[in-house]
């Protein structure tokens, strides 16, 4: 029989200022690591005033990492140093592996006075920090949805549910990435990997994440559930509720941060940065 997992913590997001000076709200970061690995990051960057978010994302570096955008409404633009530009329309998708460095920009812009989405870094493990950067990019047309038996409507970006397969592919963290909307009654069960972390951040309405607990999680909660179980399982609250929910397998390796770039060791930080002052950082790809 599946035994569910329990919600180990949850986290209230935060309000904080990156980039040029974008006001965002961020679940999870550097104060949790390691809590959430493979993953580093999860930034919630809806917002109803365009003074919040019009100053962008300018010029910076990544490596070490794999970006993670996703676009409730409004859309992104985007250039980088490998020639790519484009944007990440509402309901689409970018998944961007920085590998061994990239160079880029990302600029939120409103559609019909909208704007709303969500980037989630990614961890790369050693033997892959110096991989060619890549991009997978999907459509909000080509993310299929699949209704699961207890009633979840599931947006599958990466990932399994219910025999249907997410578009983004090959990741090394072998990452669930869904976008799930219960109604009132309805409920969420779904299987966790051994080994693998699972996590839900709430993005509307509240629910029951815990079958062992009684508390609603609501709008901007974080929960990390614990390692022990084998799959997680969600009741709707009153009013139904929408979250994201992933899960991928734990590196287990240390971690040296710093700002876009994510290494193994402080050396490999250090040397990351002195590349990008002397204009090497990006490598030539043969």
């Amino acid at each position: 029989m599946p035994q569910a997992r329990e919600i180990s913590r949850v986290y209230s997001s935060r309000e904080t200022l990156e980039g040029a000076g974008v006001r965002l709200h961020r679940a999870f970061g550097y104060s949790q690591i390691p809590l959430f690995d493979p993953f580093l990051m999860l930034d919630d960057f809806r917002a109803e005033r365009p003074e919040d978010y019009l100053a962008g994302f300018p010029w910076h570096p990544h490596r070490g990492i794999e970006t993670v955008t996703y676009m409730l409404e409004g859309k992104v633009e985007h250039g980088d140093s490998m020639g790519h530009a484009g944007s990440v329309e509402a309901g689409g998708i970018q998944w961007m592996t920085a590998g061994s460095g990239i160079i880029h920009q990302e600029m939120p812009k409103p559609v019909h006075g909208r704007m709303g989405g969500f980037q989630l870094w990614v961890n790369l493990p050693r033997s892959h920090k110096m991989m060619d950067p890549r991009y997978q990019e999907t459509g909000a047309g080509e993310i299929p949805r699949v209704t699961l038996p207890g009633g979840a409507e599931v947006r599958v970006i990466c990932g399994n549910a219910g025999g249907v397969a997410g578009p983004v592919r090959d990741i090394v963290a072998e990452p669930e990435y869904f976008d799930v909307t219960l109604g009132p009654g309805t409920q969420f069960s779904h299987p966790v990997r051994p080994g693998f972390l699972a996590a839900v951040y709430v993005i509307g309405g509240s629910g029951i994440f815990d079958p062992h607990g009684n508390v609603e999680q609501k709008d901007r909660t974080m929960a990390l559930y614990g390692d022990k179980g084998t799959s997680v399982e969600v009741n709707a609250g009153d009013r139904g509720t929408r979250f994201l929910y992933f899960s991928g397998k734990r590196f287990r390796e240390p971690i040296a941060w710093g700002g876009p770039i994510v290494m193994n060791t402080e050396e490999e930080l250090q040397q990351a940065f002195a590349e990008y002052r002397n204009g090497t950082f990006v490598r030539k790809r043969e």
